[in-house]
């Protein structure tokens, strides 16, 4: 019997696609999932005992956790990276990633065929079918939700149908959580005017009170809070867990997709924000005008093309390499104010902070120069738009 590979979340699509693919299509079924930050062990087991219940072959758990953050959180820190200035890219940087572990859980095993269960309405449909092409050309890719154009309520039938009880209330927002945020999608991001009801955030706010929280970084990466030094993926998760029941970083994204349509997604994403805001912060006080301009742009184009699926582009690496090495100097303590739905940014002490008193203060004293040399300096700093001016107002 010939084996498949099926991408398996444990939610509709693809509890949908492990009976399909047994029973329908005869093939030897072995689901993985692929945890990067967003799956507590307990969630784990109750997956693992889904997928056998579904009739799998077997199931295996690959945890990318620290991977994810090296191979790709970090430099969308380092970049401050917001896709339309919103959205941290919490799916599609997931995506990604998982699309990767799961091509060479493919090669593992020997697998004939991979399937996953995207729509063919989104964006994960091409990012998985296009990473699988890279990496696993050889393969054939079976998609049974977007090849079928089944409904949820076709999938719920044709569930029930072969014994398998799924619940149209569970399936009413499709939820997906990692380490980088949380994203919701319902039937209100599907139109152009309304919000998300209170009840779909999976974090529920329960904060009322202000809090204030230092958070330290070191050559761009946070690694520490409050004092308490912690790995970069456990500081993430850590922060995530102060912030999010203050209902901070809420939103929801409207976006190009890859197929060419707008789309809305909500999220809720604390900690990334936090992190990416702060960050950004400390950059303004430790980078030069050009490196913060050149890094702008660059980081602009990587986030867009990681939103494209397109991460195992060489050009990726490039701007990796560039990124990293802007982030020499970034270190130093961010001050925040957590409030219910907002928050601000204090302020920032660094030993690198170009904003330094022995130089001079903007507007009130100058240490470094005199007032001659800023004299002979604004003359010759504007003496081509002079000449410009001179030459085309006598011709």
């Amino acid at each position: 019997m010939k084996k498949v590979v099926l991408a398996f979340s444990g939610g509709l699509d693809t509890s949908f696609c492990c009976i399909y693919l047994a029973q329908d299509r005869g093939l030897e079924v072995h689901s993985v999932i692929v945890n990067t930050g967003g799956f507590s062990d307990e969630e784990l087991q109750e997956i693992e005992k889904r997928a056998y219940a579904l009739g799998v072959k077997s199931h295996a758990v690959v945890d990318e956790t620290e991977s994810y953050y090296e191979g790709c959180i970090k430099y969308l820190v380092f970049g401050n990276v917001l896709k339309n200035a919103t959205y941290p890219l919490s799916v599609s940087a997931e995506r990604v990633s998982q699309a990767t572990a799961i091509a060479n859980y493919v090669k593992k095993i020997g697998a004939d065929y991979v399937a996953h269960g995207s729509t063919g309405a989104g964006n994960d449909q091409v990012r998985f079918d296009m990473i699988f092409n890279i990496l696993i050309p050889e393969v054939e890719i079976i998609t049974p939700i977007r090849d079928l154009k089944l409904s949820r309520e076709a999938e719920i039938e044709y569930l029930a149908q072969h014994g398998v009880e799924y619940s149209a209330e569970k399936a009413r927002y499709s939820i997906n959580k990692g380490l980088w945020g949380t994203s919701v999608g319902g039937k209100e991001t599907l139109t152009s005017h309304e919000t998300l009801p209170e009840s779909a955030w999976p974090t529920q706010v329960s904060e009322t009170e202000s809090r204030k929280v230092e958070l330290t970084f070191e050559k761009g990466e946070l690694v520490a809070i409050d004092g308490e030094k912690l790995a970069p993926v456990r500081a993430i998760q850590k922060l995530q867990a102060i912030a999010q029941p203050f209902g901070i970083g809420r939103d929801i994204h409207v976006g190009d997709t890859i197929i060419g349509i707008k789309g809305r997604v909500g999220f809720e994403a604390a900690g990334p924000i936090l992190i990416i805001k702060a960050h950004h912060t400390l950059e303004k006080h430790t980078l030069t005008k050009w490196q913060l301009s050149w890094k702008e742009q660059l980081s602009s184009f990587y986030g867009n093309w990681l939103h494209e699926g397109q991460f195992h582009d060489p050009i990726m690496r490039n701007i990796e390499a560039f990124l990293a090495d802007t982030q020499k100097f970034v270190s130093g303590k961010v001050f925040v104010e957590l409030l219910p739905y907002r928050f601000q940014i204090i302020g920032i002490e660094s030993n690198h902070d170009l904003m330094s008193n022995k130089f001079g203060s903007y507007g009130e004293m100058n240490n470094a120069w005199s007032g001659e040399d800023v004299k002979g300096f604004s003359k010759i700093f504007g003496n081509q738009v002079m000449i410009w001016h001179k030459v085309n107002n006598e011709a």
